[in-house]
């Protein structure tokens, strides 16, 4: 509006139409935090044209409101774009916007139903959906190029380079035995490339006759990764109880970065590196039971990590992630999941079934509803001897003498404004527990493991950028493309 009105020479009115029939809006999160609010002060003070320009906007937008809702301020406040003393920038993306999308189907009914539900019911037409893609070139041909030779001689030399979905032609090999052997050979091979690399960064040795199980993305509480530590805990509490505990041999592999004021992601960095002390340390763990927190996680180490990954931990509570591309690119590289049905892992499973990933968990209707109902995880905590010791365990501490008082404090009564068990950790952890034990014993059959990998790599070609860069042609940008 700027450009046009002071650059450009344009009236207000024809300016506006030029940007609200231009710009379009992709929601990428429903976390509050993420969806801007600025000081008005702060405008005010150092962008005073912008401001004007705001003002004028959001002067217009919210008459249009008060009009549209008969003078309802329940409903017209929500939706300003300036109130309260704030700047509220995603209501300005839903005011001057043609077209508002979300990334995975579950989110943006969550946008419709929730986040902005009362913009939909004014502007339906405004509402649409792109789940996102990867760029499979890079996450697949040029990332893991044994899979890639692979690919070619089922699939055809360069064919599913620029049509991913010929990647489905792979699903004729399922009962090849000479194709799933050269699989699971593929991924033993990129284990142990993968543990050669960090051994020469780090000097720690994987183990890579065990089961690599991997969680790696932003550390943030509702992706859950202290969820998987609680479950780390439980395998080491079992293990050091019943030395006979006939168990999977599992390497798990954390990449996360934190936010630099987001002390309790921190924490949960510091919690996960106490538990692999304790498990480096001790002789009963040996070729059974490792933990390594990657460091400075990145795309250069994604790279080398997704190739070798076995399991891909996409434990977020139901309705937090909107998408996920971690998800997609463990998948297309062969990866089984364990995940709720949140995000895109919604429609991982639409294409895989049951059979071929390992959920758990509350849904996301199933989280709102036991918010609605009164959540008390202390309740869980009180009735479940193994989720009691797995806690206690963060209070009496680790090898290390650290001490997790404060996440047991935040899981069990809440801190900081924050309700007990926001993220409903306690509430899935019996079944997270079942979704694990599920996929160690499928894990022991590695013809069956590796014809699960085989369709999971199939399935994914839909998860490629080709076509969402396409439904975003089609159907938001309204341009031709090949």
């Amino acid at each position: 509006m700027r450009i046009l009105l002071d650059e450009e020479g344009y009236g207000w009115d024809e300016a506006w139409y030029i940007v609200t029939h231009t710009i379009a809006y992709t929601n990428h999160t429903v976390l509050a935090e993420a969806l801007e609010r600025w000081p008005q002060q702060l405008i005010e003070k150092w962008l005073p044209r912008i401001w004007q320009i705001l003002i004028e906007i959001s002067n217009r937008y919210q008459r249009a409101l008060t009009d549209y809702f008969h003078g309802d301020l329940s409903k017209v406040a929500p939706m300003a774009i300036i109130w309260g003393g704030e700047v509220r920038m995603a209501n300005l993306c839903v005011c001057a916007c043609f077209k508002i999308n979300g990334v995975s189907a579950l989110h943006s009914d969550i946008l419709k139903r929730d986040v902005f539900h009362d913009a939909y019911a004014r502007t339906p037409d405004k509402f649409t959906n792109v789940t996102n893609g990867i760029d499979h070139r890079r996450w697949l041909s040029e990332c893991n190029p044994e899979l890639d030779a692979l690919i070619r001689d089922c699939c055809g030399k360069d064919k599913y380079l620029l049509q991913p979905d010929a990647l489905k032609e792979l699903e004729q090999y399922r009962d090849d035995a000479g194709v799933l052997s050269r699989l699971g050979q593929i991924k033993a091979d990129n284990k142990k490339a993968f543990a050669a690399w960090v051994a020469r960064e780090s000097g720690v040795i994987l183990n890579t006759d065990a089961l690599f199980d991997v969680q790696v993305k932003r550390l943030h509480e509702y992706k859950r990764q202290l969820l998987n530590v609680l479950h780390i805990i439980y395998l080491y509490q079992r293990m050091k109880a019943d030395p006979h505990f006939d168990f999977t041999p599992r390497t798990y592999l954390f990449g996360a970065k934190a936010a630099p004021g987001y002390a309790v992601a921190k924490r949960i960095i510091r919690l996960i590196n106490s538990v692999a002390d304790m498990i480096a340390r001790d002789p009963a763990c040996k070729d059974r039971l490792q933990v390594v927190f990657l460091e400075n996680y990145r795309v250069s180490l994604a790279e080398k990590l997704m190739p070798a990954s076995e399991l891909s931990e996409q434990i977020s509570t139901a309705g937090k992630e909107a998408s996920g591309t971690g998800n997609m690119k463990f998948m297309m590289n062969g990866a089984l999941t364990v995940g709720t049905l949140d995000g895109a892992n919604v429609e991982m499973h639409d294409l895989l079934g049951d059979e071929n990933m390992f959920l758990f968990g509350l849904r996301a209707d199933e989280v709102e509803q036991l918010k609605r109902e009164g959540y008390v995880p202390q309740r869980l905590y009180n009735r479940d001897p193994v989720l009691h010791r797995c806690l206690d365990a963060l209070r009496t501490g680790f090898r290390d003498g650290v001490r997790y008082d404060d996440l047991y404090q935040r899981l069990l009564f809440g801190a900081g404004g924050s309700p007990a068990d926001e993220y409903f950790l306690l509430a899935d952890f019996q079944a997270y527990c079942q979704a694990e034990k599920r996929m160690a014993e499928t894990y022991r059959d590695q013809t069956a493991w590796n014809r699960m990998s085989l369709h999971n790599i199939a399935r994914s070609g839909v998860f490629a950028a080709d076509r969402a860069v396409a439904e975003y042609a089609d159907n938001i940008w309204h341009v031709p493309h090949k």
